[in-house]
């Protein structure tokens, strides 16, 4: 198998500017090169070699580089660890702490993301802690929506994965090219839903009131309809992001230990699409 190509420039820009999640401005740099060969594929000695010195310096072991295998690995160990942490969950949070577990556990969530996100060096550590924090989430919210719509949970959990199945699918098979102006527009979007829901569920907390999104009971409103739909058009669109982004990260041979930055924004993703899924489902089981 021919060695990864040397990143250009516009190879590094492009992906500085994608996912949010998995944008980090030292993320996916290509591992340590061969003896002989600098970060951009030339060499450092081609006008003066070493031996022009009479020695040579010590070679230089070339270090690990991401896979396909490796992410895929390291994203069922992620998904994983919140199945089991939102499984236990389920079963042991007592009904009188579910609330206050669900809104600890997403608070805290948000936070590790964004912990880990702005971090110069991914940690498998913290991405580990999100899944377990994420995990309780999970477990809590999927535990009210299964009281009030029986069987919910196993339909958000299938419509989840055949999104996703069918978005990698079709990220292969039509080769879909992600622009810096996709990625500019996703990335934008992404955010200000994420700040208008922010806003939403703080005026959710003092008011009582279920603020855009409804609650669990009562008529559904359309604006409601619209915000999942928004939810899930921008998640299906970031799971975009995240093939187009890990799928560049090795091809310019990014280090082995970036794996973990790649299922790490999968498993964030993911869970976004089950969460709005989820919610969908109520709408319509209504």
């Amino acid at each position: 198998m021919a060695p990864p190509l040397a990143p250009t420039q516009e190879d590094i820009s492009m992906l500085r500017s994608s996912n949010p999640i998995l944008s980090k401005q030292d993320a996916f740099t290509p591992a340590a090169p061969q003896y002989g060969q600098s970060q951009f594929g030339r060499s450092p000695y081609q006008q003066y070699p070493p031996e022009a010195y009479g020695q040579a310096p010590a070679p230089q072991a070339p270090q690990a580089r991401m896979t396909f295998d490796d992410v895929v690995t390291k994203t069922a160990v992620t998904m994983g660890t919140l199945a089991i942490a939102a499984g236990l969950a389920w079963m042991l949070v007592p009904d009188t702490l579910y609330f206050p577990a669900m809104v600890l556990s997403g608070l805290v969530g948000f936070v590790v993301v964004m912990v880990v996100s702005f971090r110069r060096n991914v940690s498998p550590g913290l991405v580990l802690a999100y899944s377990v924090i994420e995990g309780v989430f999970i477990g809590m919210i999927s535990k009210v929506f299964e009281a009030q719509f029986p069987g919910i949970v196993g339909q958000a959990v299938l419509s989840t994965f055949i999104a996703a199945g069918v978005t990698l699918a079709a990220y292969k098979f039509f080769n879909i090219r992600v622009t810096a102006k996709f990625q500019k527009v996703v990335v934008i979007s992404t955010m200000a839903f994420a700040a208008m829901m922010l806003v939403n569920f703080v005026f959710s907390l003092v008011s009582g009131s279920p603020g855009l999104r409804g609650g669990l009971t009562g008529e559904v409103s359309p604006i409601a309809y619209l915000f999942s739909a928004i939810a899930i058009v921008l998640a299906v669109l970031n799971l975009i992001l995240d093939f187009d982004y890990i799928e560049k990260g090795v091809q310019m041979g990014a280090p082995a230990s970036e794996s973990w930055r790649g299922a790490f924004g999968l498993t964030v993703t993911m869970v976004w699409l089950y969460i709005e899924m989820l919610r969908l489902l109520s709408y319509i089981r209504r």
